[in-house]
């Protein structure tokens, strides 16, 4: 399957338009947002838990980076409640489920092979001070990419102009970008050399967002 698999077009997609579609395991079901691969993909999705739900025991082969949108997500390692920032790189492995049920922004098989950097994080922990309008936590910097989290002011400009694409989802609120106006669970992607100027709407926005990483994008290695 390739869903917007082209990089080197800009992408948006509403994702709370998007039907939800079922996994293979009982009562998680999934938005497909980007797509190359089958069940084992090069993929970005958001996935819905239902409660009580859970999924299979598995190794992280490629690589699993997700923040937690609503609910509380749980595996052996801890419970991980919404705005959690998560990063289980190649070998890693658990079994995922969520007692009250939660909703979850995935990105798979998108690591570097060597990386065996594991975390969790808050996103709101390491907020800087407002500037422009627009305060800023680093969550993740490495030479491939590097992954960032932003409030923004009403009417606030969003910029970047790193190399090697651009990839957003508003968490709340609006943003505006190229005409586009995107609410919460809107996603933006962008090409490697295309500048990001985005404005928060009336209400402000929060939006994580990755830049970097378009240059290195590959199906996984099954």
């Amino acid at each position: 399957m390739e869903l917007n698999a082209d990089f080197s077009e800009r992408v948006v997609v509403h994702s709370v338009q998007l039907d939800w579609t079922p996994s293979p395991m009982p009562g998680v079901d999934r938005r497909m947002l980007d797509r190359i691969g089958g069940e084992v993909a090069r993929a970005t999705s958001i996935v819905r838990y239902a409660p009580e739900s859970t999924f299979s025991a598995h190794t992280h082969t490629g690589g699993e980076e997700f923040i937690v949108l609503h609910g509380v997500f749980q595996d052996e390692h801890g419970d991980y409640p919404a705005g959690t920032y998560v990063r289980n790189p190649p070998t890693s492995a658990h079994t995922p489920g969520s007692a009250p049920g939660c909703t979850i922004f995935v990105k798979l098989w998108q690591f570097d092979p060597d990386d065996r950097t594991q975390f969790r994080k808050s996103m709101t922990d390491s907020l800087g001070p407002t500037s422009n309008g627009v305060a800023t936590a680093l969550l993740h910097r490495d030479t491939r990419e590097e992954v960032t989290y932003h409030h923004l002011d009403p009417g606030a400009t969003l910029r970047s102009a790193a190399e090697g694409g651009t990839e957003l989802l508003v968490l709340e609120g609006t943003l505006t970008e190229g005409g586009d106006t995107l609410a919460a669970g809107g996603w933006l992607r962008l090409p490697t050399g295309q500048p990001l100027h985005a404005t928060a709407g009336e209400d402000g926005a929060k939006v994580w967002m990755k830049t970097g990483h378009l240059r290195h994008a590959r199906p996984p290695a099954v």
